[in-house]
């Protein structure tokens, strides 16, 4: 089938069942006086277009090879690191463990190249049972963390984490260690910036649109902030945050009452003999926990159910 454009010159032959990238001009059938604009020749240059847009648009992200396969791919020995294990905390007392692995910067920089931290905002931690760990890259390049494989001194590389009383809890394939030592400020934190069983990682843009739907009022917006820090490692908001549990946090909390979601996230255990849900951190002033607690709960009732 030939088309010619309005001079009569021929642009391109197209077979019936077949199709051309050409310019798109307008032109008329030889056969007839219909005139038409080539959309058709351009179809396959759309779809290239459309697949490069989706790819420029994705989140670069590698599942985390083998120990042996990483170790082979560094280059570099693994060195072992000394960290206050959070896990292990019982009050002020703290325990130092020893680890074997690489520095996180490093390893980022081998799965996705040098200029990695120029890819997104934050690096996604992605564990087996759906916790989703979120480090801004630039603490990873100014604080001191490291993927970590196996303990220093051979024994099994296990964890009891005792404020969600679990025990011999496997830390495989890679955990998140960070330099608690020469950072003691970092105590603070507890365990929630060290996700284990690390299965992959993943380089995001950070997005306030889950949390901050049009309309809420503004002064919900710490709130929102504060809900990001301490509870979507796990939960949803609006499907975003962590995998780890059901069901989404808007919708569960709306018919919540009150001093039952206080007791819930301050003292996990005193309504649930065995919670695995950590509380939010007493390494913070009692009043501060009570005022993030509220907070988090004002925030959940008035954020409105996403479809």
């Amino acid at each position: 089938m030939e088309y010619n454009d309005v001079k009569g010159r021929i642009l391109t032959s197209l077979p019936v069942t077949g199709y051309r990238i050409t310019e798109r001009k307008l032109c008329t059938r030889t056969s007839g006086l219909l005139t038409c604009r080539c959309f058709l020749s351009r179809i396959p240059y759309l779809i290239i277009m459309s697949l490069i847009a989706l790819l420029a648009t994705a989140s670069p992200a590698a599942e985390l090879p083998l120990v042996e396969d990483l170790q082979g791919q560094m280059g570099i020995a693994a060195e072992k690191v000394s960290v206050y294990e959070p896990h292990l905390r019982t009050g002020d007392r703290q325990i130092m463990v020893e680890y074997v692995g690489y520095r996180a910067n490093q390893v980022m920089a081998r799965l996705f190249g040098r200029d990695w931290q120029y890819l997104g905002g934050a690096v996604e931690f992605r564990a087996l049972d759906g916790y989703v760990s979120r480090i801004p890259v630039g603490r990873l390049l100014h604080d001191i963390a490291w993927l970590v494989f196996s303990r220093g001194d051979g024994a099994p590389f296990t964890v009891d984490n005792i404020r969600q009383n679990q025990f011999d809890v496997p830390l495989g394939p890679y955990y998140l260690v960070w330099d608690n030592i020469s950072r003691p400020d970092l105590l603070a934190e507890g365990a929630r910036n060290w996700p284990y069983q690390v299965k992959e990682v993943h380089l995001v843009t950070l997005s306030d649109n889950a949390l901050l739907p049009a309309g809420l009022d503004q002064r919900f917006h710490e709130a929102a902030g504060l809900i990001r820090e301490h509870c979507l490692n796990c939960h949803r908001v609006n499907g975003y945050g962590g995998d780890k549990f059901e069901p989404d946090l808007v919708t569960f909390v709306k018919e919540y009452p009150r001093e039952a979601f206080l007791r819930l996230v301050l003292m996990p255990a005193s309504g649930r003999p065995g919670a695995t849900m950590p509380a939010i951190t007493d390494r913070l002033p009692e009043p501060e926990r009570l005022r993030i607690a509220e907070e988090i709960f004002e925030y959940l009732k008035a954020v409105p159910v996403q479809p």
